[in-house]
């Protein structure tokens, strides 16, 4: 039996087939404007390529950039509902205050703030009633809104409110999508209720994603479940993905990371993925990607979900060197996927690292000879600064001075030569221009929780089984087998500034899918 991951990026779709843990093809299409056309081409290459049967297919497993890009971009958005519980005392704050004014302009103004949410020990903040909410509900149904997002002041202490909250906004609106925010973001309400908030903006684009996958694997006559890939380095179901598409913000940087762990057999190393246009550090630690502890800023809005530990700098095969006054510049502008048109190699008139590195004779592809007049003073000049740049990416991902295992990997690889400052060495596994695709095909779900406990009324016994216990349910709702989740992180945090015996905790569980 095998399996297909697939990751659609904004330039490429790279799809590999795998064989319990071996590769056994990968192959790159260009991403289309309809992604399951991507799809098709690139799955149908490799199982016609290696003679696959659609019936010898266990799974498939999707990573997709489309919703990161459909917010940072400002399309393909819906208009939201937004019910805040948390009057009077959050009335200074309106919702979407730190969004731009378009993003404010096509999310639409439909805020209501009503009476409820607790205080930081647990207490009412104030007093949520079944008769303004219902209220509230037949006011979104007026005006006809799909897509609901509700938060609470303090939910990931007691989610019951936004739970009561949706349940009546469902009776009088049964075709509504709600997003409530204690399963996507954190203790940090402004930040919380704009991940809420972006997640049901796309609610309708997720529908159309999910659609087109399946249609896309229906074609090619693919009938085993698909699963798409969150950006923790597991996987969920496609139907909650509907529900939650923000948790697949940067999968594709975290794809890389799980396939280069795979590749090299480094569980703990520094990942460096160099694409087109940009070049992305990360960690892994223990196999899986390290989670960010600030909040991430997506398109201009603060939020506090789930995200891994990125830097991206403008690096990549497609970046355009400059020479100016016997000084290098390299990016970070790029020809991205016009490279095959743009670069000296292929004829064009833009010089890029991919120039470079062919003139150099470390890579062989497009025309060298439209590159041999390139100075050895301007090869060294753009290679030396290449370098610079990886190895400045690397110390700030860098927790202390000790040199760390480095992997390279993505097409843009092969700007890279020789030894890097930081690193103990340097790996370019076989198939690393594939790595996204390997790493959304590492078959694994999983869920996790991260919400505050009282140890004076639960117990820290109870709290942590507690935890436990609300992590491995997410995972199985992820799709994992029962039998073969495990919890995999446990983190205790003690609040200080909260009554006394509260704290803070982050459970994590992940489980096989077949």
């Amino acid at each position: 039996m095998f399996r297909i991951g697939v990751d659609v990026g904004g330039t490429n779709t790279d799809a590999v087939l795998m064989q319990g843990k071996e590769v056994v093809d990968g192959y790159k299409s260009a991403t289309t404007e309809e992604p399951g056309l991507g799809i098709i081409n690139a799955v149908s290459t490799i199982l016609n390529r290696n003679n696959i049967d659609t019936k010898n297919i266990e799974s498939v497993m999707i990573g997709t950039t489309q919703f990161t890009n459909a917010f940072v971009e400002n399309k393909r958005l819906e208009q939201v509902a937004v019910v805040r519980l948390g009057y009077p005392a959050t009335v200074s704050v309106p919702p979407c205050i730190d969004f731009s004014d378009n993003l404010r302009k096509i999310i639409g103004e439909n805020f209501w703030i009503v009476n409820g949410g607790y205080e930081f020990d647990g207490r009412l903040l104030g007093d949520w009633t079944t008769e303004e909410i219902t209220k509230v509900a037949k006011e979104i149904k007026n005006k006809n809104l799909k897509y609901i997002s509700i938060s609470c002041v303090f939910s990931p202490i007691n989610e019951q409110q936004e739970i009561d909250t949706a349940k009546i906004i469902k009776e009088h609106n049964p075709d509504a999508i709600i997003t409530m925010s204690h399963r996507i973001g954190r203790v940090g309400f402004v930040e919380r209720e704009n991940a809420t908030i972006m997640n049901s903006s796309l609610g309708k684009l997720a529908d159309k994603v999910i659609s087109s996958f399946k249609d896309a694997l229906k074609e090619l006559k693919i009938k085993s479940p698909f699963y798409i890939s969150q950006n923790d380095g597991t996987l969920m179901s496609a139907d909650i993905v509907k529900n939650y598409p923000v948790l697949t913000f940067a999968s594709g940087p975290t794809n890389s990371m799980r396939g280069a762990g795979f590749l090299s057999k480094k569980n703990n190393a520094i990942v460096v993925d160099i694409g087109g246009t940009t070049t992305d550090f990360g960690v892994i630690k223990e196999g899986f990607p390290r989670e960010s502890a600030i909040p991430v800023d997506i398109g201009g809005v603060r939020t506090n979900f789930r995200m891994p530990d990125l830097i991206s700098i403008g690096l990549g095969g497609g970046s355009i060197i400059r020479e100016n006054n016997n000084q290098v510049s390299v990016g970070p502008d790029s020809v991205g996927y016009k490279l095959d048109k743009e670069a000296l190699i292929f004829g064009g008139n833009t010089l890029t690292t991919s120039d470079i590195t062919v003139a150099s004779g470390d890579a062989n592809f497009g025309d060298k000879n439209k590159v041999e007049n390139i100075s050895n003073d301007l090869i060294t000049k753009s290679q030396n600064k290449i370098k610079n740049m990886i190895e400045e990416g690397i110390d700030r991902v860098k927790l202390n001075k000790d040199d760390v295992p480095v992997i390279l990997v993505g097409g843009g690889s092969i700007l890279v030569n020789g030894k890097l400052k930081g690193a103990s060495e340097v790996l370019i596994p076989d198939h690393s221009d594939v790595a996204n695709a390997i790493g959304a095909s590492l078959a694994q779900a999983g869920g996790e929780i991260d919400k505050i406990y009282s140890y004076s009324e639960m117990g820290r016994e109870k709290s942590i089984e507690s935890a436990k216990n609300d992590a491995i349910s997410r995972a199985l709702q992820a799709g994992a087998i029962k039998d073969t989740i495990k919890i995999i992180e446990l983190e205790e945090i003690p609040l200080s500034y909260l009554p006394s015996g509260s704290v803070r905790i982050h459970a994590k569980a992940v489980g096989d899918i077949f």
